[in-house]
């Protein structure tokens, strides 16, 4: 019976067997009910394979499909299938959507921005910056930064640090600067001040700055010192403010030689605008009185002048001076003595100085102005070592009138070793025998050496048996002195002389100099200060 009905079926349907189930090609329009490998006398090994009875209909007329399966294995592959074609989100193989990723990557964001937050960093400026996508790289970041000294304030004063890759970026550069000689003891102010080193490939950006200092005649071994007074020259253009910088130093007559040594001790000349900075610092020195020359003489000994800001500090001062009525001609000896007098914080210092004088030694308004122009050094000296060196001379025997004279005509004396000052003395009274007037007629006696000028020449002149004034004995030359040994009398101009500060030794040209030391750097020169 079973077997006329299978005959049936295959004569009715073109059909094909399969183990689990019998796909039908309706040539009628029926309903049929088929009939399974379970209920044809399948082995019930080949059942356990198949699985369990499958139920289908299926309707041409009605063109539905229904189907129920239970614990089927090809049935859920092809309900897997299917999903896929349907676009199921619950396939593993199934790629997320443009929309899903965006809405990943602000999830991931919004993370780690809660936990910058969290320890005080505000992430206001991180927006659009490639960051850590988990909040673990992140912190990892963060801690790195601590290791270094950073707090999270630092952090704040500059967010962007937080882009940097500590494998990629940070370990890099910290090593590269290692070897150069920078200390690690500085990193910590090193970056504060140029954190955005961090950013920088050492191939590409740090190693030719590095290279081009050393064209400088920066020596090897000061590079690092260098790099640790002004990091932010690590940023710097090769062909852009360093080279016009040391050009117009060169022009001006700063010697190529010293060129090396002025960056080294003060790098920040580097990152100057000649135009804006240089330039007009040089020329408004010139206005009062002091020649170029002098004026990079003047650079080479304390480049650090050149910081001083001109509008802010150094027009100011000279106001002040001028309102103490300190004459304008002594301007120009007073800062090629004393360069400092125009960087400082000059109006307090100049009425304390000017109070202490008047106390101590009943100075009159009068001659505080002479006392600075002969010593303008003075609106830095200390209250204590003053009083001292006033208690000293009145302890010499000099009365208060004498001391104050006496400070007028030499205010160094308020300056000078102490300990000196008592051998010279103690010879001028034991071994010269000369009355305390000619130390009030010539204070400056106290500033002699008194085994190399003063002993020698007093016995020569002892010797001739020549009677002459302290300033005849001691301002001049050996040259001049020994030539004075071959007068028969003493010229009364040549013993009215009075010291005073020249401004041409400051120019006068140095025995190593020579005309090699025009500049290589003229070629470079630009409109921004011809």
């Amino acid at each position: 019976m079973i077997q006329t009905i299978m005959n049936m079926k295959i004569r009715s349907y073109g059909c094909i067997t399969k183990p689990s189930l019998l796909l039908v090609h309706p040539e009628l329009p029926c309903r049929p009910q088929l009939i399974f490998a379970s209920s044809l006398g399948f082995s019930s090994n080949r059942e356990k394979r198949i699985g369990h009875a499958t139920r289908l209909q299926y309707s041409v007329a009605d063109k539905t499909f229904v189907s129920s399966s239970t614990n089927s294995p090809l049935s859920k592959v092809n309900a897997t299938h299917l999903e896929q074609r349907q676009g199921g989100s619950s396939s593993l193989y199934s790629r997320p959507s443009l929309l899903q990723m965006k809405n990943q990557r602000i999830e991931n964001r919004a993370r780690v921005y809660e936990f910058l937050k969290g320890i005080g960093i505000v992430p206001d400026e991180l927006d659009g910056l490639e960051l850590p996508v988990t909040v673990e790289v992140m912190k990892e970041r963060v801690d790195f930064l601590h290791k270094l000294g950073l707090s999270i304030e630092d952090i704040n004063n500059y967010p962007l640090v937080l882009g940097c890759s500590v494998k990629k970026n940070m370990i890099p550069v910290l090593d590269y600067l290692g070897k150069l000689g920078v200390r690690k003891s500085t990193f910590t102010e090193f970056l504060r001040r140029y954190p955005q080193v961090l950013h920088a490939s050492v191939v590409v950006d740090l190693a030719p700055v590095v290279k081009n200092l050393q064209g400088m005649d920066i020596k090897p071994n000061d590079i690092p010192r260098v790099l640790e007074k002004y990091p932010e020259v690590l940023g710097f253009k090769l062909e852009g403010t360093m080279s016009t910088s040391v050009a117009y130093l060169v022009g001006i007559g700063v010697a190529r030689r010293e060129i090396g040594g002025v960056l080294t001790r003060y790098p920040e000349i580097l990152g100057m605008r000649v135009g804006r900075v240089i330039k007009p610092f040089v020329e408004y020195l010139e206005s009062l009185g002091i020649p170029r020359l002098a004026v990079a003489r003047l650079i080479e000994k304390r480049p650090h002048i050149l910081g001083f800001g001109l509008e802010e500090r150094v027009k100011a001062n000279v106001k002040s001076l001028l309102e103490f009525d300190v004459r304008k001609t002594s301007l120009a000896s007073m800062i090629a003595q004393y360069p400092e007098i125009i960087g400082i914080d000059l109006e307090p210092k100049l009425l304390s100085q000017r109070s202490l004088l008047n106390s101590a030694l009943d100075l009159g308004p009068e001659d505080f102005p002479i006392v600075v122009e002969k010593m303008p050094q003075v609106v830095s000296l200390g209250k204590t070592p003053m009083l001292k060196h006033v208690d000293f001379l009145k302890d010499c025997g000099f009365s208060l009138q004498q001391v104050r004279k006496m400070v007028v005509g030499c205010p160094q004396l308020l300056a000078l070793n102490l300990d000196i000052m008592k051998f010279s003395f103690d010879f001028f009274q034991k071994e010269m025998e000369r009355p305390l007037d000619d130390l009030v007629a010539f204070p400056a006696f106290f500033t002699y050496g008194l085994e190399s000028t003063i002993r020698p020449r007093h016995q020569m002149v002892a010797k001739k048996g020549l009677k002459c004034s302290l300033s005849w004995l001691l301002i001049c030359s050996d040259e001049k002195f020994e030539e004075r040994m071959n007068y028969d009398s003493i010229e009364l101009e040549e013993m009215e002389m009075v010291s005073s500060f020249d401004m041409n030794t400051l120019m006068e040209p140095r025995s190593d100099e020579s005309d090699e030391s025009a500049s290589d750097y003229e070629e470079d020169s630009d409109d921004e200060y011809a």
